[in-house]
């Protein structure tokens, strides 16, 4: 299923992007959020800059650098979160923007050994929370 630009939440950057993630920094051919969800604490989304299906659609030269792109995120994420293991999710049934959903895994914490939630909509963090986390991102990307 393939999705117009112009209603996509990532192409248009609009308000149900910014109800479910803020910002942290552009990368080389994409953005990094933070999700405000934070159930996996230090939960984060890389969304290519170009409104395309899936990663089969770019050439080399930009797959490579998306996937540079999520791996500076996660070398961000180990650095700041230490988590055991990120899990990386590639979902785009209904929303055709390749993006890369990558969620933090600790021993104690949920859903440990299983598949990450998408929604789980339990752990919401103050606003000073959420800054904290994103500049200590920042420091490091």
């Amino acid at each position: 299923m393939y999705s117009d630009p112009k209603e996509c939440l990532y192409c248009t950057d609009n308000e149900t992007l910014h109800n479910l993630m803020i910002h942290i920094a552009d990368l080389s051919v994409s953005r990094a959020f933070l999700f405000k969800e934070q159930t996996y604490r230090g939960r984060c989304l890389v969304a290519y800059n170009g409104h395309v299906n899936d990663l089969n659609e770019l050439d080399d030269d930009q797959r490579n650098a998306f996937m540079a792109d999520v791996a500076r995120v996660t070398r961000a994420m180990q650095r700041v979160f230490n988590p055991e293991k990120i899990n990386y999710g590639a979902y785009s049934d209904k929303l055709s923007h390749l993006h890369f959903h990558l969620a933090p895994k600790y021993v104690d914490g949920p859903d440990y050994g299983g598949t990450f939630r998408m929604n789980p909509g339990e752990v919401f963090l103050s606003e000073c929370e959420y800054e904290e986390m994103i500049n200590a991102i920042r420091e490091v990307l």
